[in-house]
């Protein structure tokens, strides 16, 4: 069974195609305009073995904003979308993820119900013109989108890039076994409710 899905997203500020294979490699195509938001989507398609291209055209002539934010509602959905009822998967994902001086640990829960803990504080307010705040923004729009439980804590870091790269890691290392599928129990939605429907 191959997981899939392809998002096509249009507003009057930007402009969104997104394919994602939950079942990849770590292949990744992205380019959004913004050269940082690219790195760090290249590193949750690495890390978590996720087959992702995604094209973007956005307003950032005004700012980054409505670009990072939409590129989060648009990945959110296809991850809902190529998870359909999530029979089989594992549901529950925790990593840590190191760089240099910062760890992060980030946990997963693909429940259908959204929210998203941020415990992630930077030393900078800009790495090079991109604001850091908006990375909360990308969080919270994946996980509304998504429909999944997410807690993002930065444990320690002085680096403002070191801090939401490991993030970013912890995240595709979380999904990658959140996602996965659990040969013991392939047929079964994983919870005692018997749905995770909303």
């Amino acid at each position: 069974m191959t997981r899939l899905a392809t998002i096509q997203r249009q507003t009057s500020e930007t402009t969104i195609a997104l394919t994602l294979n939950l079942d990849g490699t770590g292949s990744a195509r992205i380019n959004t305009g913004i050269g940082f938001l690219n790195h760090m989507l290249d590193q949750l398609a690495r890390h978590g073995q996720f087959d992702m291209e995604i094209h973007a055209q956005g307003d950032t002539d005004i700012d980054d904003h409505h670009t990072v934010e939409d590129v989060g509602i648009a990945l959110g959905q296809a991850f809902h979308q190529a998870l359909g009822d999530r029979r089989g998967i594992n549901r529950f994902g925790v990593a840590y993820a190191p760089l240099d001086e910062s760890l992060s640990r980030v946990v997963v829960d693909l429940s259908n119900r959204p929210g998203l803990t941020w415990r992630v504080a930077f030393p900078t307010q800009k790495l090079g013109h991109f604001d850091t705040e908006l990375f909360k923004e990308w969080f919270n729009a994946f996980a509304s989108n998504a429909n999944i439980t997410l807690h993002v804590e930065n444990l320690y870091g002085a680096n403002s890039h070191h801090i939401i790269e490991s993030c970013f890691k912890a995240l595709a290392l979380a999904l990658r076994h959140g996602c996965a599928l659990d040969p013991k129990r392939a047929t079964e939605i994983p919870s005692t409710k018997g749905t995770l429907s909303l």
